[in-house]
Protein backbone atom coordinates (compact mmCIF):
# COMPACT_ATOMS: atom_id res chain seq x y z
CA UNK A 1 0.00 0.00 0.00
CA UNK A 2 1.56 3.16 -1.24
CA UNK A 3 0.99 6.45 0.68
CA UNK A 4 -1.31 8.00 -1.56
CA UNK A 5 -3.74 4.73 -0.85
CA UNK A 6 -2.83 4.56 2.81
CA UNK A 7 -3.64 8.27 3.42
CA UNK A 8 -6.59 7.85 1.39
CA UNK A 9 -7.70 4.76 3.42
CA UNK A 10 -7.38 7.09 6.88
CA UNK A 11 -9.66 9.34 5.45
CA UNK A 12 -12.19 6.92 4.65
CA UNK A 13 -11.56 5.05 7.31
CA UNK A 14 -9.67 6.33 10.51
CA UNK A 15 -10.10 3.22 12.46
CA UNK A 16 -7.32 1.58 13.25
CA UNK A 17 -6.10 -1.24 16.06
CA UNK A 18 -2.83 -0.18 16.70
CA UNK A 19 -0.82 3.23 16.33
CA UNK A 20 2.59 3.08 16.64
CA UNK A 21 4.41 6.04 16.76
CA UNK A 22 7.98 6.30 16.09
CA UNK A 23 10.00 4.95 12.91
CA UNK A 24 12.99 3.85 14.52
CA UNK A 25 14.00 0.76 15.12
CA UNK A 26 11.90 -0.22 18.06
CA UNK A 27 8.85 0.67 16.45
CA UNK A 28 9.67 -0.90 13.30
CA UNK A 29 10.08 -4.03 15.23
CA UNK A 30 6.60 -3.44 16.92
CA UNK A 31 4.76 -2.50 13.94
CA UNK A 32 6.38 -5.91 12.34
CA UNK A 33 5.23 -8.14 14.63
CA UNK A 34 1.89 -6.75 15.24
CA UNK A 35 1.93 -6.81 11.14
CA UNK A 36 2.88 -10.50 10.80
CA UNK A 37 0.14 -11.40 13.36
CA UNK A 38 -2.81 -9.88 11.09
CA UNK A 39 -3.36 -7.11 13.67
CA UNK A 40 -4.41 -3.66 11.59
CA UNK A 41 -1.19 -1.68 12.57
CA UNK A 42 -0.58 1.88 10.98
CA UNK A 43 3.26 2.84 11.99
CA UNK A 44 3.46 6.92 12.16
CA UNK A 45 6.80 8.60 11.69
CA UNK A 46 7.50 12.29 12.34
CA UNK A 47 11.13 12.33 10.50
CA UNK A 48 12.27 10.23 7.97
CA UNK A 49 12.34 5.91 8.92
CA UNK A 50 15.35 5.12 11.55
CA UNK A 51 16.54 9.20 11.17
CA UNK A 52 16.88 9.19 15.16
CA UNK A 53 18.86 7.20 17.49
CA UNK A 54 18.64 4.82 15.37
CA UNK A 55 21.49 6.25 12.86
CA UNK A 56 23.57 7.54 15.68
CA UNK A 57 24.49 4.51 17.46
CA UNK A 58 28.21 3.60 18.37
CA UNK A 59 27.47 1.02 15.96
CA UNK A 60 28.05 -1.87 18.24
CA UNK A 61 25.79 -5.11 18.53
CA UNK A 62 26.81 -5.78 22.07
CA UNK A 63 25.92 -8.02 24.97
CA UNK A 64 26.12 -5.55 27.21
CA UNK A 65 29.62 -6.89 29.03
CA UNK A 66 29.64 -3.71 32.22
CA UNK A 67 25.95 -4.55 32.67
CA UNK A 68 27.22 -7.78 34.73
CA UNK A 69 28.87 -5.09 37.08
CA UNK A 70 25.64 -3.81 38.13
CA UNK A 71 24.23 -7.19 38.63
CA UNK A 72 22.32 -7.58 35.19
CA UNK A 73 22.76 -10.98 34.41
CA UNK A 74 19.23 -11.69 32.28
CA UNK A 75 19.66 -8.48 30.42
CA UNK A 76 23.13 -9.13 29.55
CA UNK A 77 22.07 -13.13 28.60
CA UNK A 78 18.83 -11.69 26.44
CA UNK A 79 21.03 -9.01 24.49
CA UNK A 80 24.09 -11.73 23.75
CA UNK A 81 21.30 -13.93 21.90
CA UNK A 82 20.06 -10.86 20.01
CA UNK A 83 23.48 -10.20 19.41
CA UNK A 84 24.14 -13.94 17.71
CA UNK A 85 20.29 -13.76 16.18
CA UNK A 86 21.46 -10.67 13.75
CA UNK A 87 24.82 -11.90 13.38
CA UNK A 88 23.13 -15.15 12.04
CA UNK A 89 20.37 -12.95 10.14
CA UNK A 90 21.78 -9.79 9.14
CA UNK A 91 25.68 -11.09 8.09
CA UNK A 92 25.39 -8.26 5.24
CA UNK A 93 25.28 -5.86 7.84
CA UNK A 94 26.30 -7.36 10.88
CA UNK A 95 30.16 -8.55 11.46
CA UNK A 96 31.87 -10.32 14.22
CA UNK A 97 34.22 -7.29 15.81
CA UNK A 98 37.43 -8.18 17.92
CA UNK A 99 37.23 -6.20 20.81
CA UNK A 100 40.27 -5.02 23.31
CA UNK A 101 40.77 -3.70 26.38
CA UNK A 102 43.65 -2.36 27.61
CA UNK A 103 44.10 -3.20 30.92
CA UNK A 104 46.79 -1.08 33.09
CA UNK A 105 46.14 -2.66 36.91
CA UNK A 106 45.73 -5.44 38.44
CA UNK A 107 43.14 -5.00 41.48
CA UNK A 108 41.41 -2.16 40.78
CA UNK A 109 37.96 -1.26 40.59
CA UNK A 110 36.77 -4.62 43.05
CA UNK A 111 35.91 -1.86 45.79
CA UNK A 112 33.66 0.17 43.03
CA UNK A 113 32.71 -2.80 41.29
CA UNK A 114 31.09 -4.37 44.50
CA UNK A 115 29.33 -1.06 45.66
CA UNK A 116 27.66 -0.69 41.51
CA UNK A 117 26.68 -4.66 41.81
CA UNK A 118 24.64 -3.43 45.36
CA UNK A 119 23.22 -0.92 43.89
CA UNK A 120 25.04 1.63 45.99
CA UNK A 121 26.89 3.94 43.07
CA UNK A 122 26.97 4.75 39.67
CA UNK A 123 30.20 6.03 40.10
CA UNK A 124 33.12 5.29 37.07
CA UNK A 125 36.24 3.96 38.12
CA UNK A 126 39.14 2.44 36.59
CA UNK A 127 38.87 -1.96 36.42
CA UNK A 128 41.77 -4.45 37.01
CA UNK A 129 42.81 -7.08 35.68
CA UNK A 130 40.78 -9.57 38.00
CA UNK A 131 37.83 -7.48 37.24
CA UNK A 132 37.99 -7.63 33.77
CA UNK A 133 38.77 -11.64 34.01
CA UNK A 134 35.83 -12.21 35.53
CA UNK A 135 33.17 -10.34 33.80
CA UNK A 136 34.84 -11.70 30.32
CA UNK A 137 34.48 -15.29 31.77
CA UNK A 138 31.07 -14.72 32.44
CA UNK A 139 30.34 -13.76 29.49
CA UNK A 140 31.78 -16.76 28.03
CA UNK A 141 29.79 -18.32 29.75
CA UNK A 142 26.55 -17.13 28.37
CA UNK A 143 26.71 -18.54 25.03
CA UNK A 144 28.06 -22.18 25.48
CA UNK A 145 25.82 -23.61 23.62
CA UNK A 146 25.93 -21.58 20.24
CA UNK A 147 29.00 -20.50 19.96
CA UNK A 148 29.51 -18.66 17.07
CA UNK A 149 32.64 -16.62 17.87
CA UNK A 150 35.34 -17.00 19.84
CA UNK A 151 35.94 -16.89 23.55
CA UNK A 152 38.07 -14.17 24.82
CA UNK A 153 41.64 -14.52 25.51
CA UNK A 154 44.22 -12.44 28.13
CA UNK A 155 47.44 -11.39 26.92
CA UNK A 156 50.95 -10.21 28.42
CA UNK A 157 52.22 -6.53 28.41
CA UNK A 158 54.82 -8.23 25.96
CA UNK A 159 52.32 -9.41 23.65
CA UNK A 160 50.12 -6.52 23.59
CA UNK A 161 52.73 -4.08 22.71
CA UNK A 162 53.68 -6.79 19.72
CA UNK A 163 50.27 -6.56 18.06
CA UNK A 164 49.99 -2.95 19.07
CA UNK A 165 52.97 -1.20 19.57
CA UNK A 166 51.09 2.66 19.29
CA UNK A 167 49.22 1.78 22.34
CA UNK A 168 50.24 3.58 25.87
CA UNK A 169 53.32 2.04 27.10
CA UNK A 170 51.72 1.87 30.84
CA UNK A 171 49.74 -0.91 29.83
CA UNK A 172 49.99 -3.97 32.09
CA UNK A 173 47.66 -6.78 30.35
CA UNK A 174 45.27 -6.45 27.58
CA UNK A 175 42.52 -8.69 26.90
CA UNK A 176 40.33 -9.33 23.53
CA UNK A 177 36.77 -10.43 23.19
CA UNK A 178 34.43 -10.50 20.64
CA UNK A 179 31.08 -8.61 19.97
CA UNK A 180 29.55 -7.56 17.04
CA UNK A 181 29.34 -4.11 14.50
CA UNK A 182 26.49 -2.80 12.22
CA UNK A 183 27.71 -1.13 9.39
CA UNK A 184 24.29 0.49 8.42
CA UNK A 185 22.15 0.57 11.30
CA UNK A 186 19.88 2.78 9.26
CA UNK A 187 19.17 -0.08 6.62
CA UNK A 188 18.77 -2.49 8.46
CA UNK A 189 15.76 -0.82 9.77
CA UNK A 190 14.44 -0.22 6.77
CA UNK A 191 14.97 -2.91 5.33
CA UNK A 192 12.96 -4.87 8.20
CA UNK A 193 10.24 -2.42 7.15
CA UNK A 194 10.53 -3.18 3.34
CA UNK A 195 9.82 -6.93 4.45
CA UNK A 196 6.89 -6.52 6.25
CA UNK A 197 5.65 -4.78 3.89
CA UNK A 198 6.02 -7.11 1.28
CA UNK A 199 5.24 -9.87 3.48
CA UNK A 200 1.49 -7.98 4.46
CA UNK A 201 0.87 -5.62 1.72
CA UNK A 202 -2.34 -4.56 3.83
CA UNK A 203 0.21 -3.03 6.65
CA UNK A 204 0.41 0.67 6.54
CA UNK A 205 3.12 2.81 7.66
CA UNK A 206 4.03 6.72 6.67
CA UNK A 207 7.22 8.94 7.30
CA UNK A 208 6.78 12.43 7.43
CA UNK A 209 3.87 12.05 9.70
CA UNK A 210 3.69 13.83 12.59
CA UNK A 211 0.58 12.59 15.22
CA UNK A 212 -0.87 15.08 17.06
CA UNK A 213 -4.41 16.46 19.61
CA UNK A 214 -6.28 17.86 17.07
CA UNK A 215 -10.10 19.21 18.32
CA UNK A 216 -11.76 15.99 17.99
CA UNK A 217 -8.73 13.34 18.34
CA UNK A 218 -5.91 13.01 17.16
CA UNK A 219 -4.94 13.85 13.93
CA UNK A 220 -1.83 12.59 11.25
CA UNK A 221 0.05 15.87 9.88
CA UNK A 222 1.17 14.86 6.34
CA UNK A 223 4.41 16.69 6.44
CA UNK A 224 4.42 16.42 2.44
CA UNK A 225 1.50 17.39 1.47
CA UNK A 226 0.38 19.26 4.13
CA UNK A 227 -2.67 17.57 4.59
CA UNK A 228 -4.46 16.41 7.82
CA UNK A 229 -6.52 13.65 8.29
CA UNK A 230 -8.05 11.69 11.42
CA UNK A 231 -6.77 8.68 12.87
CA UNK A 232 -8.85 6.68 15.45
CA UNK A 233 -6.87 3.91 17.23
CA UNK A 234 -7.76 1.91 20.22
CA UNK A 235 -4.52 1.46 21.39
CA UNK A 236 -1.36 3.60 20.59
CA UNK A 237 2.30 2.41 21.31
CA UNK A 238 4.63 5.46 21.76
CA UNK A 239 8.15 4.04 20.22
CA UNK A 240 9.97 7.26 20.06
CA UNK A 241 12.53 6.49 22.81
CA UNK A 242 14.20 9.94 24.19
CA UNK A 243 11.38 11.81 22.66
CA UNK A 244 8.82 10.04 24.46
CA UNK A 245 7.75 12.58 26.89
CA UNK A 246 7.60 15.02 24.17
CA UNK A 247 5.49 13.08 22.03
CA UNK A 248 2.93 12.28 24.72
CA UNK A 249 2.29 15.74 25.50
CA UNK A 250 1.87 16.27 21.67
CA UNK A 251 -0.61 13.86 21.82
CA UNK A 252 -2.48 14.88 25.06
CA UNK A 253 -1.29 11.47 26.85
CA UNK A 254 -1.93 12.26 30.59
CA UNK A 255 1.31 10.46 32.02
CA UNK A 256 4.45 11.15 34.45
CA UNK A 257 7.53 12.15 32.99
CA UNK A 258 9.63 8.95 31.89
CA UNK A 259 12.79 10.34 30.21
CA UNK A 260 15.78 11.31 31.32
CA UNK A 261 17.83 10.62 27.97
CA UNK A 262 21.97 11.41 27.51
CA UNK A 263 23.65 12.54 24.62
CA UNK A 264 26.31 10.26 23.17
CA UNK A 265 28.63 12.44 20.44
CA UNK A 266 31.09 10.07 17.87
CA UNK A 267 33.83 11.64 15.94
CA UNK A 268 34.70 9.70 12.28
CA UNK A 269 38.59 10.68 11.74
CA UNK A 270 40.39 10.15 8.60
CA UNK A 271 43.97 8.93 9.97
CA UNK A 272 45.96 6.62 8.58
CA UNK A 273 48.56 6.17 11.32
CA UNK A 274 45.83 5.14 14.00
CA UNK A 275 43.64 3.06 11.76
CA UNK A 276 46.05 0.88 11.25
CA UNK A 277 47.28 0.95 14.64
CA UNK A 278 44.23 -0.88 15.47
CA UNK A 279 44.88 -3.96 13.71
CA UNK A 280 40.86 -4.53 12.80
CA UNK A 281 40.15 -4.25 16.66
CA UNK A 282 37.99 -2.35 18.70
CA UNK A 283 39.66 -0.73 21.82
CA UNK A 284 37.24 -0.53 24.34
CA UNK A 285 39.24 1.54 27.07
CA UNK A 286 38.66 3.72 29.94
CA UNK A 287 39.58 7.22 29.45
CA UNK A 288 41.60 8.56 32.54
CA UNK A 289 38.46 9.82 34.45
CA UNK A 290 36.78 5.68 34.30
CA UNK A 291 34.64 6.66 31.60
CA UNK A 292 34.28 4.21 28.80
CA UNK A 293 35.26 4.70 24.96
CA UNK A 294 35.31 2.88 22.08
CA UNK A 295 37.38 3.38 18.81
CA UNK A 296 37.21 1.05 15.85
CA UNK A 297 37.86 1.04 12.30
CA UNK A 298 34.54 1.84 10.40
CA UNK A 299 34.49 2.07 6.41
CA UNK A 300 38.04 2.59 6.09
CA UNK A 301 38.33 5.16 8.71
CA UNK A 302 37.83 5.08 12.50
CA UNK A 303 34.93 5.61 14.66
CA UNK A 304 35.44 7.60 17.75
CA UNK A 305 33.35 8.02 20.90
CA UNK A 306 31.28 8.99 23.25
CA UNK A 307 30.45 11.54 25.60
CA UNK A 308 27.23 11.26 28.06
CA UNK A 309 25.66 14.30 28.04
CA UNK A 310 22.36 15.12 29.92
CA UNK A 311 19.61 16.48 27.34
CA UNK A 312 16.23 17.52 28.05
CA UNK A 313 15.21 18.15 24.51
CA UNK A 314 16.21 15.65 21.92
CA UNK A 315 15.84 17.54 18.41
CA UNK A 316 18.50 20.22 20.04
CA UNK A 317 21.62 17.61 20.35
CA UNK A 318 24.50 18.46 19.04
CA UNK A 319 28.12 17.49 19.00
CA UNK A 320 29.72 20.66 20.30
CA UNK A 321 33.02 21.47 20.93
CA UNK A 322 33.76 20.39 24.44
CA UNK A 323 32.52 17.20 23.45
CA UNK A 324 34.88 16.80 20.51
CA UNK A 325 38.01 17.96 22.86
CA UNK A 326 37.16 15.17 25.39
CA UNK A 327 36.98 12.75 23.00
CA UNK A 328 40.57 13.80 21.07
CA UNK A 329 41.88 13.79 24.66
CA UNK A 330 40.79 10.06 25.29
CA UNK A 331 42.70 9.16 22.44
CA UNK A 332 45.52 10.73 23.35
CA UNK A 333 45.75 8.75 26.30
CA UNK A 334 45.18 5.59 24.79
CA UNK A 335 47.21 5.86 21.49
CA UNK A 336 49.94 8.78 23.07
CA UNK A 337 52.10 8.87 20.08
CA UNK A 338 50.04 9.73 17.30
CA UNK A 339 48.86 12.97 16.88
CA UNK A 340 45.31 13.60 15.90
CA UNK A 341 43.90 16.85 15.31
CA UNK A 342 40.28 18.93 14.68
CA UNK A 343 41.43 18.68 10.88
CA UNK A 344 41.67 14.42 11.07
CA UNK A 345 38.18 14.92 12.16
CA UNK A 346 35.44 14.47 9.18
CA UNK A 347 31.95 13.86 10.29
CA UNK A 348 30.27 13.89 13.82
CA UNK A 349 26.90 12.79 15.19
CA UNK A 350 25.12 12.23 18.39
CA UNK A 351 22.47 10.06 18.98
CA UNK A 352 20.16 10.50 22.57
CA UNK A 353 20.42 7.42 24.56
CA UNK A 354 16.27 7.00 26.06
CA UNK A 355 17.37 6.19 29.54
CA UNK A 356 14.87 6.15 32.17
CA UNK A 357 14.21 9.25 34.23
CA UNK A 358 16.49 8.80 37.86
CA UNK A 359 17.86 11.20 40.36
CA UNK A 360 21.79 10.36 39.07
Amino acid sequence: MNRIQTIAGLRENPDVDVLVIGGGINGISVFRELALQGVDVLLAEKGDYCSGASAALSRMVHGGLRYLENGEFKLVRESLLERDRLLKNAPHYVAPLPTTVPIFDLFSGMANGAFRFLGLSRRPGRRGALIIKTGLAMYDFFTPARRIVPTHKFRSRAETLKVWPAINPAIRNSATYYDAWVSHPERLGTEMLRDTMKEKPSARALNYARVSLGDAGLVLNDGLSGETVAVKPRLVVNATGGWIDLTNSEIGAVAPKLMGGTKGSHLIVDNRELHDALDGHMIYYENEDGRICILFPYLGNVLVGSTDIRVDDPDQARCVDDERQYILQSLSFVFPGIEITDADIVFQFTGVRPLPISQD
